[in-house]
């Protein structure tokens, strides 16, 4: 399908780079993570820890709903000060400790990474520098292969964190339907590319504010679309479980206050349909992304020939244009949000 959507700005720019980021994940990084997934079919796990901050704290939601849901290894998230402030060592031994960033600089993963290796885990950094003080600290290194990117809005750099969380559980199952569906999915993301959620911007543009719904692994890309809002068109966004907003969150919907829902085709799309149902009650401004209901108000369209685990990375690959339109409708530059730089290093 044709979209009005054309890149505009840097950030644009790079997120029409990323299907050619997942081809070359795919192409090169084999034996790093042959060699990570080896060891762990050998000796799994106890649990999985993951750490990292911003996007990359997103993406390592998306990797506890694959590894929980296909593995049964429970994965909770690193609060990186207990070690770099607190001074705290974690009990890790017999854990796999996965570090995600881009610069792989920030001192607090840095510290995390090396007190986790000395706790007796098998750790692992999913990182774009590969000659950063991150990879110098771990066991495995998968690159995330995403080139340069200039933006402070990181997108490509998410979008290739995904994937090379999905090749790893990919290889770590070795579920056939799944990593059949992995080789396809830089020509999935080429197709996100031409789909168009324009009609959305308008409503979300002149919005004081909205809530962004996921469930499932759809919700780790809620997160990371509700932080793109902030930090590019300085409008707050909040993401929801769609199980959990009906609680207290459900007071400020009005019926001009905008929901962004994302929906894979999973064994969660039962309760997310009862959801929308419900909220097109509510509001006259609920955007949802998903298969099929293209008749209904509101639909964004999807690509629907994909994996429902690999679903999320589409749906937020076609965000991103989305995010970027919302940007400059007001009046925002997306490229240099303010208060914002590209690295942050947190100690």
């Amino acid at each position: 399908m044709s979209t009005r959507w054309t890149p505009k700005t840097q950030m644009g720019r790079e997120l029409t780079e990323a299907p050619a980021v997942v081809k070359k994940q795919l192409d090169h990084n084999k034996a790093a993570i042959d060699s990570l997934v080896s060891d762990l079919r050998a000796n799994p796990p106890k649990f999985v820890v993951t750490c990292g901050r911003g996007s990359s704290d997103h993406a390592t939601l998306y990797a506890k709903y694959l590894i929980e849901s296909q593995l049964g290894i429970p994965v909770v998230s690193a609060a990186p000060s207990i070690v770099s402030i607190y001074n705290r060592s974690i009990a890790s031994k017999d854990a796999l400790f996965i570090a995600v960033s881009q610069s792989g600089k920030s001192p607090d993963l840095v510290k995390n990474a090396v007190a986790a290796r000395d706790a007796g885990a098998r750790t692992v950094a999913l990182v774009n520098v590969t000659d950063s003080p991150l990879a110098d600290t771990v066991d495995h290194v998968i690159p995330l292969m995403a080139g340069p990117e200039t933006s402070v809005a990181a997108t490509k750099s998410y979008i290739a964190t995904l994937s090379a969380i999905a090749q790893i559980v990919g290889g770590w199952t070795q579920d056939p339907a799944f990593n059949k569906a992995l080789v396809t999915l830089p020509a999935s993301l080429e197709k996100a590319l031409g789909k168009d959620w324009l009609d959305a911007a308008d409503a979300i543009a002149k919005s004081d504010g909205l809530y962004v719904i996921g469930r499932g692994p759809a919700f780790a890309i809620a997160q990371e679309a509700a932080l793109k809002f902030k930090e590019t068109s300085s409008l707050h966004a909040e993401a929801f479980s769609a199980a959990e907003v009906k609680h207290g969150p459900m007071a400020l919907v009005t019926k001009d206050f905008p929901l962004l829902v994302f929906s894979q085709q999973d064994a969660s799309r039962e309760s997310v349909e009862g959801f929308l149902e419900e909220m097109r009650a509510k509001t006259d401004n609920l955007f949802a992304a998903e298969t099929g209901h293209a008749d209904i108000k509101g639909h964004l369209p999807v690509v629907e020939d994909i994996h429902p685990l690999l679903a999320p990375i589409a749906m937020i690959q076609t965000f991103y244009t989305l995010a970027e339109h919302v940007a400059l409708e007001r009046g925002c530059n997306p490229d240099a949000p303010p208060h914002l730089s590209k690295v942050t290093e947190t100690h």
